[in-house]
């Protein structure tokens, strides 16, 4: 089995070391496309999610939140990433996916029976 498909999804690639800022850069911005892609299917699972909550403490779901910055800190710190970091940008994903969240949670609702979309 070749060595990229070895490894864990997880695990940084061993690259070399840049060269040059513009070369930083672009390895930034591919890494940023990769997440738009990733937060995209996330995206489309948060959307299906509220289909299957009844209000909107369900959605904001607390006790749920605090399990997933626990992963998340314990794989970061696996992974070579500051647990500070990660739980600082997973808390502000969440964040920003739970306001989504009830916005399609409140069309959901609005859209049910007896009601026209």
């Amino acid at each position: 089995m070749p060595e990229a498909e070895s490894r864990s999804a997880a695990e940084p690639r061993s690259e070399a070391a840049p060269r040059s800022l513009a070369e930083v850069r672009d390895r930034i911005d591919g890494i940023d496309a990769e997440l738009v892609a990733l937060l995209t299917r996330r995206q489309s699972l948060v959307r299906a999610a509220a289909a299957f909550k009844t209000d909107e403490q369900a959605v904001r779901a607390p006790d749920r939140v605090e399990q997933v910055i626990a992963a998340v800190r314990e794989r970061a710190t696996a992974a070579g990433l500051a647990p500070e970091v990660a739980e600082a940008v997973w808390r502000a994903m969440i964040g920003a996916f739970i306001a989504l969240e009830l916005t399609e949670h409140q069309h959901l609702g609005s859209a049910g029976p007896g009601n026209s979309a």
